[in-house]
């Protein structure tokens, strides 16, 4: 029961400004709602920004990563290693490819895709030529071990950075390391066009080849070279996007701020886990998700009571869900993703927080009572 007249405080917060909607206006105005010129002029800024030399704009993220596998020759007969603790978009995608997921485990600290477990997928595992890993909650993957495992195993990667806009590994951004980088620009993520995908590449021919797809399959108008999406973003999500990246690094540095505050508020509490942010990286914070053994649900029932929005990222592994035991991933076992996905809580971080509230979910943790 609600206990605090007290506002709510959600667990993300879209940043739209007087610009932004402005800027939607102007399209709506111009009678160009469909790909044109401000798509083209997002996709070039948003591909620079994380140094990439080719963007293509996409409908959403999981249809930038169906595109992005496919152009980078995932296809039928191919299995992809991937997290299974991720969003379902991150395994959907492999099968809208005819493609094959193989779950490998994940790293307990990071929650990323531990390359241990994927060199014993790819070690067991014929047809292994791709790595999907998932930089989660805004967190980059440890990049160079996964490189250097597909370059002995001839893999191809492709990263879904669909929750970290602006992540830093070794000095450079990710989305960038493999032969291709996915993004998502839904509501909740760092940076939103409200629905919204970006494929970011250094090949032209995979960006040549993703531009077709997501195009109908079309080169030129009516020429259809082969099986294609209408996938294209609008140009209302291109003209916000081009908005929105302005204020990206701003919201990053603001989203670290608030993680700092939260974490030196909540630190030593032996009930909870904070998160963790290896040397040589920037973690970007989509999500700040704490880890509570025994207690998490009653945790977040106790927060919502007092107006405190949490939501937990991922209740199971991706595996355990009714499609995949259809197809046969029934005995599948990740130990270190199950363990997560019981424990996992995330609580607000995003940018709109005032100190205020940051200190009033400080203060709602700190009163829960974990020993009950």
């Amino acid at each position: 029961m609600r206990t605090t007249s007290q506002h709510e405080i959600p667990i993300a917060q879209p940043l739209i400004t007087d610009e932004e909607k402005r800027r939607v206006l102007d399209v709506l105005e111009s009678g160009q709602l469909a790909a044109g010129r401000r798509v083209a002029e997002f996709e070039q800024a948003f591909s620079a920004y994380v140094g990439a030399a080719h963007g293509i704009g996409t409908s959403s993220g999981t249809t930038a990563l169906i595109v992005a596998l496919q152009a980078a020759g995932v296809g039928p007969g191919t299995a992809v290693i991937t997290s299974p603790f991720s969003f379902g978009a991150t395994a959907s995608a492999i099968l809208h490819c005819g493609a094959r997921p193989v779950f490998a485990d994940i790293d307990p600290r990071t929650y990323n895709l531990d390359p241990q477990a994927a060199s014993d997928a790819l070690a067991r595992t014929p047809g292994a030529r791709a790595l999907l890993p998932v930089h989660l909650y805004g967190l980059p993957c440890q990049m160079d071990a996964l490189l250097q495992l597909a370059r002995a195993h001839d893999a191809i990667v492709v990263e879904d950075a669909a929750q970290a806009h602006g992540a830093v590994f070794g000095g450079r951004r990710v989305g960038t390391f493999g032969a291709a980088g996915a993004f998502s620009f839904y509501p909740s993520k760092n940076l939103t066009t409200g629905e919204g995908g970006m494929i970011v590449t250094d090949r032209a021919a995979l960006a040549d080849r993703a531009r077709v797809l997501v195009n109908c399959g079309q080169r030129a108008q009516y020429v259809y070279e082969e099986l294609g999406y209408n996938y294209r973003m609008t140009e209302i999500a291109g003209a916000l996007g081009c908005a929105q990246l302005a204020h990206l690094d701003a919201r990053n540095a603001r989203r670290r701020r608030n993680a700092d505050r939260l974490r030196a508020g909540l630190s030593g509490l032996e009930w909870l886990t904070l998160p963790f942010e290896p040397p040589g990286c920037v973690h970007v914070y989509h999500q700040f998700t704490v880890r509570v053994p025994r207690v998490r649900d009653r945790l977040a029932r106790h927060l919502a009571d007092l107006g405190i929005g949490t939501r937990v990222y991922y209740p199971q592994p991706i595996y355990a869900s009714p499609l995949y035991r259809r197809l046969g991933y029934g005995d599948t076992h990740c130990p270190e993703a199950e363990r997560a996905a019981r424990e996992v809580l995330s609580i607000p971080v995003h940018p709109a927080l005032h100190e205020a509230e940051l200190d009033r979910i400080i203060e709602a943790i700190r009163r829960f009572d974990a020993r009950g």
